[in-house]
C-alpha cells in the first residue's frame, strides 16, 4: 500500500528525475546523497509534529466534553437543526451529543489518514535530494512541493563551511554551506541568477541566492576538500575570475620594457631623418 501511495505522490507532484550534471569534464562528475542519519533527523521532527497534533486533538476534545451542556442553548440549537434538516424521517436522532461524537470520529480519522501521506513526503524529500560536483561547478536540488535547484561555478565561490548541531552530531551528519560573492545579502520574491551558470528561478522571501547547502551529509570534510581542490586548481591554471587573474598578473618591470622602448624610439628617429632628407 505504501509503495502504491508513493508512486501516486510522485505522479501527483511530478517529481523530476536525477538532474543533469553541471558544467565540467564528464569524467569528473561525482554524486553525493544525504546520509541515512538525515532521514532519521527529519523523522524526529515529523514525530514531534505528529505527537503535538495528537495532544492538541485530545486536549480540545477533552476541554469541550467537560464544558458540554445538553440543556439550554444546546437544546435550542438541536431544535433549529431538526427544523431545517428533518433527519428524524430517517430515524436518525440528531442531538448535540451525536454531532459532537461525529466530530470526534472525523478528527481522529483525519489524523490517522494523514500519517502515511506525511510520512511518505518526508521519505521522498530525503530520497529525491541531489548533490552533484564536477571539476568546474556544483548543482544542488532539494524540495518536493517547491523544487529548489541551484548551480554554482567554483570561480565564484568565496567560502565553504561545515555546520553541525548537537542532534546532528549525535546522528553523525552535518550541513555544508557554500557561499558565493555577495553572500551576506538576501533577496525576496524576485527572479535572479544565483550569481552562477544556473537557470533563473523565483526565490521566496528570506532566501539567499548566494548560499547553497549540502544538507545531512555524513562526509562533509570530503565534499569540502573536493571543492577546495577544484577551486585551487582553477586559480592556479588561470581559469578563475578574470578580474582576480588580472590583479594577480605581475606588471612588466622597467628593465624588461626598456629595450623595447629604446628600439621603438630609434625607429621613430630614423623615420624622422628620412622624412627630412626627402623634403630637403
Amino acid at each position: 500500500m505504501l509503495e502504491r501511495l508513493k508512486e501516486q505522490i510522485k505522479i501527483l507532484l511530478k517529481i523530476p528525475p536525477q538532474p543533469e550534471a553541471p558544467f565540467g569534464a564528464p569524467g569528473s562528475v561525482r554524486v553525493f546523497r544525504a546520509a541515512p542519519g538525515f532521514f532519521r533527523y527529519r523523522m524526529l521532527g515529523w514525530s514531534g509534529r505528529q505527537f503535538g497534533a495528537l495532544l492538541g486533538i485530545i486536549f480540545v476534545l477533552q476541554l469541550v466534553s467537560f464544558d458540554f451542556d445538553p440543556t439550554g442553548a444546546a437544546r435550542q440549537i438541536e431544535e433549529q437543526i431538526n427544523e431545517s434538516v428533518p433527519l428524524g424521517e430517517f430515524d436518525i436522532p440528531l442531538t448535540m451529543g451525536n454531532l459532537w461524537a461525529a466530530f470526534e470520529v472525523l478528527a481522529v480519522a483525519g489524523f490517522v489518514l494523514q500519517l502515511p501521506f506525511t510520512f511518505l513526503m518526508v521519505f521522498l524529500d530525503y530520497e529525491y535530494r541531489w548533490y552533484i560536483l564536477t571539476d568546474r561547478s556544483l548543482r544542488i536540488r532539494e524540495g518536493l512541493l517547491r523544487i529548489d535547484e541551484r548551480t554554482m561555478t567554483f570561480s565564484n565561490i568565496q567560502n565553504v563551511s561545515i555546520r553541525q548541531g548537537p542532534l546532528q552530531r549525535f546522528l553523525g551528519i552535518s550541513d555544508l554551506e557554500v557561499s558565493t560573492a555577495g553572500g551576506g545579502s538576501g533577496t525576496s520574491g524576485k527572479q535572479h541568477d544565483s550569481g552562477v551558470a544556473g537557470a533563473l528561478q523565483a526565490v521566496p522571501a528570506g532566501r539567499n541566492l548566494h548560499q547553497a547547502y549540502f544538507r545531512g551529509i555524513a562526509n562533509p570534510a570530503e565534499v569540502r576538500d573536493a571543492i577546495l581542490i577544484h577551486l585551487r586548481g582553477l586559480r592556479v591554471s588561470g581559469l578563475g575570475d578574470p578580474d582576480e587573474e588580472h590583479e594577480r598578473r605581475p606588471m612588466p618591470s622597467s628593465a624588461e620594457s626598456a629595450p623595447d622602448v629604446l628600439e621603438a624610439a630609434r625607429s621613430v628617429l630614423q623615420e624622422t631623418r628620412a622624412l627630412r632628407q626627402a623634403l630637403g
